[in-house]
């Protein structure tokens, strides 16, 4: 298997707080990848790590054989154009159009002609399910095309790897359910990498074709949904189960 990116023995703290302790983990190339873990377990310090968002206190990174800390900005700038983000909280300008909210990637980071950005943000906007939003703001959207919108600004450069931040979080199931599959599409459409950032199981075990599972700062178990299913550890088995009974302190 051919792995696009890499945390290697990477440790990462907040002030006092040890967020990643010696973890290590590969990102498989054409894969979905979903990290799963309790809240605060850094699984979104991974993302902004391996966007160089975040520098590790030790530790390499590498994504697409190349070692973030030893990048200049510009070298950083210029791999972050082959990674697409979707933000939590999708993370749209208010005052901008849903069309030039897309569109904001292809202004700021290339030389495309206006036809060309126009035909690449409908394409964009049809295969998340919002063609016709073109010139609604963000404050017109429900919470789904929100996020639709935001995985569209997302892809919009036709990224290597996209990276998910909780992108089902505090929406109804049937909305996640789309989500969850509209992911799966993009993932098809740019025969690409994503790795996704989720609470949500149902969701993860639907597209998922590996999870890492974090604890105290560490990847304590790694494999394809199957494989975490059957896991004998008993703290992977606790978080699955949503017990109040098990290792982990309550």
């Amino acid at each position: 298997m051919a792995v696009i990116a890499r945390l290697e023995d990477v440790t990462m703290s907040y002030g006092q707080r040890v967020v990643l302790q010696n973890l290590s983990l590969d990102i498989v190339e054409g894969a979905i990848t979903c990290v799963i873990g309790l809240s605060g377990a850094g699984k979104s310090t991974i993302l902004r790590l391996l966007n160089g968002l975040r520098r590790p206190d030790s530790g390499r990174i590498y994504v697409k054989g190349q070692e973030l800390g030893s990048l200049s900005d510009r070298e950083l700038i210029e791999l972050r154009r082959s990674i697409g983000f979707s933000f939590q909280f999708a993370a749209l300008f208010d005052s901008l159009s849903v069309f030039e909210n897309v569109a904001l990637p292809l202004r700021e980071n290339t030389t495309l002609g206006t036809d060309e950005i126009h035909k690449r943000v409908t394409h964009a906007l049809e295969s998340v399910g919002l063609a016709g939003a073109e010139e609604k703001l963000p404050a017109e959207l429900s919470g789904g095309m929100v996020k639709r919108a935001g995985f569209a600004r997302a892809i919009i450069t036709n990224p290597d790897m996209v990276l998910y931040d909780e992108p089902t979080t505090g929406l109804d199931p049937i909305i996640t359910h789309l989500l969850t599959d509209t992911i799966l599409r993009l993932r098809n459409q740019l025969n690409g990498t994503a790795v996704v950032i989720s609470h949500d199981l149902q969701s993860i075990f639907m597209m998922a074709d590996y999870i890492a599972m974090l604890f105290e700062g560490a990847v304590i178990a790694y494999g394809s949904v199957d494989e975490i299913r059957a896991s004998f550890n008993p703290i992977v088995q606790q978080f699955l189960q949503g017990s109040e009974v098990g290792p982990i302190p309550i």
